[in-house]
């Protein structure tokens, strides 16, 4: 968005991903990262197993079974369903168990279009190759950008061919968020307030039963998780969102507290000692940011945080570890994560971004 381009996404969604594993082809995978030993005993993991009901002596047909443990199976499927990178050369893939994204940023629409469309077939073959099915219905395309971009398209929308000759929609929410173009979540958090609303009246309903102290831990444990559940990539949604997050954060202190809504939420915050939603936002992208320098975040957020190259003059800051700031210039490149980490990572005191250990973590250091 900051060299003005539009960003356009395919998100798949796979039928039965799980329950349509081609054996054959997963050992074949296997066999070129495992051993031959272990591949044996894969071999008989998968095959030569089958089931069958009796009751009463009379028994059903016996059928062959595919056996599944809660720790096996994901993990043979993300062995299975790992290749995409592979095809999507002209585009980004992000995958997360059977949830698999691509995208990539062109100039203008038909040159995103072709590029997409070209990917699109590729995955196609591949899902063909690999015995999988694609569920057209709920995989759909998303197009990105400035508002500026988008209005002078006389249709905002990626057009995405398929095999059988339909187009790919163009609505998405993944994994509880509501995305659109501008990357506002205004949608979002609509319907997280309409989620969450009618269950703070359920809990007001139900004050008299609760005191202050179950009050307060329902909030922490029910309410706020849903509140606070990606909440750094808000950064581009205008305060006129945000704040119906916020008044929706103030009637769970008052619903704690049993106090009237003209109240000040200052003096509520201060009574239950609970920072703004805003200091929380803070609070998570540093810990983030954190996790980046130990090595807990993946390798694509990782690359978004590189080191800044030390002054060659003798300043205070030379000896700090500080990040290299994107020089952007539009607003909605520096509300993005790119942007916003390293300057608010470079803000902190050194004191905070590393503590000095604490007296057990010194006990346990070896000499």
């Amino acid at each position: 968005m900051e060299q003005g381009n539009l960003t356009g996404a395919i998100l798949f969604d796979f039928a039965k991903a799980f329950h349509t594993v081609d054996h054959g082809i997963l050992l074949q995978k296997l066999n070129s990262i495992i051993g031959a030993h272990t591949l044996t005993w894969f071999q008989s993991y998968v095959s030569n197993r089958s089931q069958y009901v009796s009751i009463s002596g009379s028994s059903s047909q016996s059928r062959a079974v595919y056996p599944k443990t809660q720790y096996s199976a994901p993990l043979l499927f993300t062995i299975f369903i790992n290749d995409p990178p592979n095809v999507c050369k002209a585009s980004t893939v992000h995958m997360y168990a059977d949830d698999t994204v691509i995208y990539t940023s062109k100039p203008n629409l038909p040159q995103l279009e072709a590029v997409l469309q070209e990917q699109f077939t590729g995955v196609e073959k591949w899902i063909k190759d690999n015995k999988l099915f694609i569920n057209t219905d709920k995989t759909v395309t998303m197009l990105f950008g400035t508002a500026p971009k988008l209005h002078k398209l006389q249709t905002p929308n990626l057009c995405v061919g398929t095999k059988s000759n339909g187009t790919l929609t163009s609505h998405f929410s993944q994994i509880s968020r509501c995305l659109d173009p501008n990357l506002s979540f205004g949608t979002h958090i609509v319907k997280l307030s309409s989620k969450l609303y009618p269950k703070l009246g359920a809990l007001y309903r139900n004050k008299s039963c609760l005191n202050p102290a179950v009050r307060k831990q329902i909030v922490q444990q029910m309410l706020m998780p849903a509140i606070e559940y990606g909440d750094v990539v808000y950064a581009a949604a205008p305060q006129t969102h945000l704040q119906k997050l916020t008044t929706l954060y103030n009637s769970c202190c008052c619903f704690v507290l049993q106090c009237n809504y003209m109240t000040h939420h200052c003096d509520m915050l201060k009574e239950l000692n609970w920072p703004s939603l805003e200091s929380r936002r803070t609070l998570h992208l540093s810990n983030l940011v954190f996790k980046s320098f130990s090595g807990k975040l993946p390798p694509y957020l990782n690359r978004l945080l590189p080191a800044a190259v030390p002054s060659s003059y003798n300043l205070r800051s030379r000896t700090s570890t500080l990040l290299a700031i994107p020089q952007y210039k539009k607003k909605v490149a520096r509300s993005s994560f790119s942007y916003r980490a390293p300057q608010l990572w470079n803000n902190l005191p050194d004191a905070i971004k590393f503590p000095p250990p604490t007296q057990s973590e010194v006990t346990r250091a070896p000499y």
